[in-house]
């Protein structure tokens, strides 16, 4: 090899052990891998900057947007707390579980959709009493089976399917190109998890108890006149088993009703009062069908789909400590409203006008994002923060939402348009219908992830450009004998094993341009190896860092790194021989 290759070889094998035993990031790890390339001349800057322009990057960016339309609607909210049962096993609760989010996997990336479903899952796994470690690691493994069934179920899909179009002459992947190996391995995969989960699924509660020493609000809500929850009882509406909240007394005109029954059918006008913590109100505050009861909140300037819940600690110079709040006028004074006020961690009853301040009070206000900045160096004030991801959603929009996703699925599918023209498409009607918004836009693309995907570009490029891939694939071909059947099943093996331990992005980005020389010295159709590094770089369960919803669920479920292997290891080899089986009979060599 020449001195380039070498030099390629070794900063990619630098950058896997940098991943591997450091905790730096992915995005910064394969920049400068990518810088390096540069400097020592073994890429020009065009070639290091090709990726950022790549369309199969760009439809990934676009996903991110059409995804937080659904979010900023209410659309996963809804499809999370409908979707979820109540069965009565296990096994009757993994198969809910799994084939619905299984299945929206498919047609919308799958990192959103988990972090989406984790709080949901949690909390459902508390209702249902079964250990959180007995659902989470498969609705990670559901959401990965789920994204390799079409083109838009994972990124990996469309950063190959990029690859396809600018480094081949092979026609561009539909939709649902892969579905006829991506149906039966998902299938499969679902199969062994309900099968084998009970003993190799471990039984333990998560690493941190999300339930302790938490602030306790006391929340009134109104059911919303022609709203979902009417005519609701209290357990169709969800209202029975919330976590950390719990539903206290219900006002219906001058009767007020305590001690609720789950049979109570809710009214309109009904006032609810709920005590709990400040997560789950933020939960409360996004329910379709319920609004805050105060009327203060009619009188904000601010529209309400611009407000977030904000949290804020009066200090003794307060003007208004010792007073109520109706006194106060703390609404014309702060243009923010009191939801809720919280007194060395307990709850305060009583009319929230009605309540007299003391320093050291806790607020949970809603008011305009600024409201932080204005306050934060208030005397007024201790402490004022945002509360993470409370703005309330756009229920109104959330059919749009759909109607917009749902609109993409069938242009690409049909082929009336390309993936990254509908996606383009998708992504401005979501914008200019007012669905998400530009603030929501930014807090909701993952640049990091963006910027990996580029980077990876770059070193596959590298590989190419400098020979290294054409040595590596005829060492392949050469442990393969000149058999196609088992070269793919090399560069499946060898695509899943470094998707373990980097990225599953970079991994099929540096294996596109072994498996396309390998395809090559064979004098074969290079599809069925760019098919098998799409169904490799995605199916790595083996281990956390594998895939990124494995480490979101490592935490929240309790897990340790061998439990990732037990329950993983074995299904990276059943779908690697069901991939392996199938990928030659749809795709000839």
């Amino acid at each position: 090899m020449s001195w380039q290759a070498w030099m390629t070889c070794l900063v990619i094998l630098s950058n896997i052990g940098l991943l591997i035993f450091t905790s730096l990031g992915t995005d910064l790890v394969l920049m400068a891998g990518l810088s390096l390339l540069v400097l020592t001349g073994v890429l020009s800057p065009a070639q290091a900057l090709a990726g950022f322009a790549n369309e199969g990057m760009a439809t990934v960016g676009l996903m991110f947007v059409v995804v937080a339309g659904l979010e900023a609607t209410g659309g996963i909210v809804w499809l999370s707390r409908y979707l979820l049962g109540q069965p009565k096993t296990v096994l009757g609760a993994q198969l809910r579980m799994m084939l619905p989010v299984a299945t929206l996997s498919a047609f919308m990336n799958n990192t959103p959709l988990v972090a989406m479903m984790i709080p949901a899952v949690i909390d459902w796994a508390k209702k249902l009493k079964i250990p959180p470690s007995k659902l989470l690691m498969p609705l990670s493994h559901a959401a990965v089976l789920g994204g390799v069934v079409t083109l838009i179920g994972t990124s990996t899909n469309l950063v190959v399917s990029g690859l396809i179009r600018s480094e081949t002459d092979l026609p561009p992947l539909s939709l649902f190109a892969q579905a006829p190996v991506g149906i039966p391995v998902a299938l499969i995969g679902i199969c062994y998890i309900t099968l084998m989960s009970r003993w190799l699924l471990p039984n333990r509660q998560a690493a941190l108890n999300l339930e302790a020493n938490f602030r306790e609000y006391a929340v009134e809500m109104t059911v919303a006149e022609k709203g979902l929850l009417v005519n609701k009882s209290i357990e169709e509406a969800g209202l029975r088993r919330l976590s950390n909240l719990y539903l206290a007394e219900i006002l219906r005109g001058d009767e007020l009703k305590i001690a609720v029954s789950p049979d109570t059918v809710l009214k309109a006008n009904d006032q609810l009062f709920f005590v709990g913590a400040i997560d789950s109100v933020v939960e409360l505050n996004k329910m379709a069908g319920l609004v805050p009861a105060t009327k203060q909140l009619e009188k904000l300037s601010t529209p309400r789909s611009k407000r977030q819940l904000i949290e804020a600690v009066v200090s003794n110079s307060c003007p208004i400590s010792g007073k109520s709040i109706r006194q106060g006028e703390f609404r014309s004074r702060y243009d923010a409203v009191v939801i809720a006020v919280s007194r060395n961690g307990s709850k305060v009853q009583g009319r929230i006008g009605d309540i007299v301040l003391h320093p050291g009070d806790t607020l949970l206000l809603e008011a305009k994002p600024s409201f932080v900045s204005q306050q934060r160096n208030s005397q007024d004030f201790y402490l004022v923060s945002h509360v993470e991801n409370s703005s309330p959603l756009k229920h109104e929009r959330s059919l749009l939402a759909f109607g917009i996703l749902f609109g993409m699925i069938l242009l690409a599918s049909f082929g009336i348009l390309p993936m990254f023209q509908a996606a383009l498409l998708a992504a401005g009607a979501m914008i200019l219908t007012r669905c998400v918004s530009s603030e929501q836009i930014r807090q909701s693309v993952s640049y990091s992830l963006l910027i990996t995907i580029a980077a990876s570009f770059g070193l596959g490029k590298a590989l190419e450009q400098s020979g290294a891939a054409i040595t590596l694939a005829n060492s392949l071909g050469s442990l393969a004998q000149g058999n196609p059947w088992l070269s793919l099943g090399i560069v499946y093996a060898t695509t899943v094993l470094i998707t373990e331990f980097i990225t599953n992005n970079g991994a099929a980005v540096l294996m596109f341009p072994i498996a396309l020389a390998t395809a090559n010295h064979l004098g074969v159709n290079p599809m069925p190896f760019a098919i098998a590094i799409m169904m490799a770089a995605s199916c790595a369960f083996a281990t956390p860092i594998g895939y990124q919803t494995n480490l979101m669920v490592y935490g929240p479920g309790g897990y340790r790194f061998t439990d990732f292997t037990r329950m993983g290891l074995p299904l990276n080899v059943i779908c690697g021989i069901v991939s392996v089986t199938l990928i030659p009979h749809i795709w000839p060599f």
